[in-house]
Order: C-alpha cells, then structure tokens, then sequence
C-alpha cells in the first residue's frame, strides 16, 4: 500500500495506525505547490481535491479521506479490533463520534487558521475552536478518548493538536488534553511514525513536533525524535 502525505498534516494520523498495527506502508511525500509526488506521478490524477491523505491499495485502488482510511486500516487485519471495535460494539459507534467531531469541529477550523484568506475571522474561528477544546477536555474518559484503550480516533486528535503552536491555542489551558498529548507522543509506534516523517519535538515538554525546515523559518529550533 502507498499512503500520499505531508509530513505533520492529517496524513500523520493513518501513517500512525499503519504503525500501531504492524502493516507495510510506503510513504509518498506530495509537494503542496506542483501537486507532484516524490515517486514522479501527478497526485491530482491520484486524488482531485489535491490535499492528502490518500491511500492506494496494492490493485490500485485509492481511498481518501482520514476517517475513512483509519478506519479501512483497522478493520483490515484482526489485531484492528484494539483500536476500532467490531461492527454491533457501542464502542466503535463512540470512536466514529469523535472522528466525525475531530473531523468537523477541530480539524477543518484550524485549517483556516492556518490561512490568511481567513485572517479577517481568525479570532472567531479560534474562538470556537476552544470552546470545543474546552468541552473536549472534560469529556476525556481515561487515559484517552473512550478510555483505556488507544483508538483511531486518538491519532487523529493527536495529529490536529500538534498544530495548536502554529495556530496560538495554548493547549495547557486545558490540562486533560495537555496530558493527552504527552501520552500518545510517548507511545512507541507514534515515536517511530515521527521519526520516519524526520520531526522534531520542539517544545519544553516534548509533545509538539513539526518538520526542520518549518521550525528553522519560524525561528525555533527543534531535537530529532527517536523511537
């Protein structure tokens, strides 16, 4: 299977469950500007909304969209119940609830905060943002989203808080999701999913990570990750 990514964006959060489950993944960098992968294709004839991730199957067949890769990855190999349970377990209903929430209520506002199209609504954007983060934090059932037990969905709110830096959300405002963080970043497939994008933690506590190139053009510097 190929996975189309950036490193740090949406598309860390599949390469994460290709990890967590064990499964042979090829990494396939798009560069944001020519729509050009780095194995030579043009990836808008891959994927037409040109924004990753994208998964293409070992018959050629491609899946888009994060919630849904996740999911695909968990239900394709037995050891995926961990981390999506079966199809008639409330549980796994409750994982798609917070895919869907992740997806809708954090992921695509803080896009926009990423874009200065947006800048003239940033405060209201940043401003809903945190009222969801807010309901979030009291909403953690254990050591992550549903409980004890690390989820697809757990990746993907990983994924979108480590942009709360670049975004000017001060995540330790809301200890419970502060210490989320820390948890999934000290989970050994997460480290090996950071290292293979070459990340680096750059924060005091160790749980942001952004490429070097992106951490040198804002003046941060940054320490490699290691599994």
């Amino acid at each position: 299977m190929k996975l189309y990514m950036h490193a740090a964006a949406c598309s860390l959060s599949p390469h994460i469950i290709c990890r967590e489950l064990g499964l042979d993944i090829e990494l396939v960098q798009v560069d944001r500007q020519t729509h050009r992968t780095s194995d030579g294709e043009d990836y808008l004839a891959i994927n037409g909304n040109g924004y990753v991730p994208a998964l293409m199957l070992d018959d050629g067949k491609v899946l888009t969209e994060g919630p849904a890769i996740v999911q695909f990855l968990a239900d394709s190999v037995p050891e995926g119940a961990a981390l999506l349970p079966e199809v008639g377990n409330i549980r796994r209903n409750e994982v798609q609830s917070y895919l869907n929430f992740i997806t809708a209520e954090l992921h695509k506002p803080m896009v926009l905060l990423f874009s200065p199209i947006y800048s003239s609504v940033h405060g209201e954007v940043r401003a809903l943002i945190s009222k969801r983060l807010a309901w979030l934090n009291g909403r953690l059932a254990g050591p992550y989203l549903t409980g004890d037990a690390f989820t697809v969905a757990d990746a993907y709110l990983f994924v979108c808080l480590n942009w709360s830096p670049w975004t000017d959300i001060d995540l330790k405002q809301w200890p419970a999701l502060h210490g989320f963080m820390a948890r999934v970043a000290a989970r050994p497939k997460v480290r090996e999913a950071l290292q293979a994008e070459d990340l680096e933690a750059f924060d005091a506590d160790g749980v942001y990570f952004a490429p070097h190139a992106y951490l040198a053009s804002s003046g941060r510097t940054g320490e490699p990750v290691r599994p």
